[in-house]
């Protein structure tokens, strides 16, 4: 019988997972959001890495991995440390075995950037910081992993939502976590940002156990900026910004490339912007994925639905070009 469970408990240790990762976190100087987005072979990883607090900071904890780390580190931001002395408390204060092993990266509201790999974390193990951001894991396939990390985030033009989701699908596609696939985080804060009242989760999406956890996470992360931009746009008509209104209106086409609505309204709103251009070419879209009476009644459905679209139908020329002359 011995003989047996010995046998058996060679067979399921390699399917126990340990403790890594390959994550990066993050601070957009400009709008002051903050995130982390980690992906690895761990089941459930957005419950144990990521940890965020508006205005405050972020922190990735993992390999050995203390998930104290997290709410005490936010806590000692807080009180005004710096991510530094904040890394350095960290460590001072952890009692627990295995210290060596620990990663652990945080960034806080005003840029600063501290990051720990221990000498005992399994290899390949590392990080690579820039100046706003670091890129750090363990059990990779190698080096190349956190430095493609570090260059997607740099070379991505976007929000930090996608910054950060550019720098997890090219550490994945550089090799990523060396035992494979199987869970994946993403967590933006922003003041205010979050969904319903005194939320600041602006993204908060997780794959817990996925085949494919990059390609889940992309569909539930287009979801979630649906959501953000939605209402992101109705508080810019609303406010007559119109500029950062189709801002908004653009990125929900980019999320919903197939909805003719998205086109039709980034249509109306590019027509309130003063690009007539965008806007012709918007409304064609929208024609090329519906029938002509879907799309006008998509077209009346907007234009009743968005007060401000009311100066769109007044421009009678401009309503002639999209729909065509009118009968008397």
């Amino acid at each position: 019988m011995r003989r047996l469970l010995t046998l058996l408990f060679l067979f399921l240790w390699p399917a126990v997972p340990a403790q890594a990762t390959f994550s990066i976190v993050a601070v957009d100087p400009e709008t002051g959001d903050l995130g982390i987005a980690v992906a690895s072979r761990y089941f459930a990883v957005g419950a144990v890495v990521p940890w965020a607090e508006a205005g405050v900071g972020a922190v990735a904890t993992q390999a050995g991995v203390n998930v104290g780390y997290g709410p005490r580190a936010l806590e000692l931001l807080r009180q005004g440390l710096t991510a530094q002395q904040v890394l350095d408390r960290l460590l001072e204060e952890d009692t627990f075995p295995r210290k060596d092993a620990r990663q652990v990266a945080i960034v806080d509201a005003q840029g600063n950037v501290a990051v720990f790999t221990g000498d005992a974390a399994n290899a390949w193990r590392g990080h690579v910081t820039g100046k706003t951001w670091s890129a750090q894991g363990n059990i990779l396939v190698g080096p190349h992993v956190v430095a493609a990390m570090g260059r997607a985030f740099e070379n991505t033009n976007d929000e930090l939502a996608e910054k950060l989701f550019a720098a997890l699908k090219a550490g994945d596609e550089a090799g990523g976590d060396s035992r494979g696939r199987q869970s994946a985080s993403i967590l933006v804060v922003r003041k205010g940002g979050g969904r319903n009242t005194s939320n600041d989760r602006y993204v908060f999406v997780n794959v817990d156990d996925h085949p494919d956890p990059m390609h889940e996470l992309r569909r539930l992360l287009n979801i979630q900026m649906t959501i953000n931009h939605n209402a992101a746009l109705a508080r810019a008509l609303a406010e007559s910004r119109t500029a950062d209104a189709l801002a908004s209106a653009e990125k929900l086409v980019r999320y919903q490339p197939l909805d003719a609505a998205q086109h039709v309204r980034a249509g109306f709103v590019a027509h309130l912007a003063g690009r007539i251009d965008r806007s012709l070419a918007a409304f064609e879209h929208a024609k090329q994925l519906t029938l002509p009476s879907q799309f006008k009644t998509i077209w009346e459905e907007q234009s009743a639905r968005v007060p401000a679209f009311q100066k769109v139908l007044d421009d009678r020329a401009f309503v002639a070009r999209v729909l065509g002359p009118t009968r008397p």
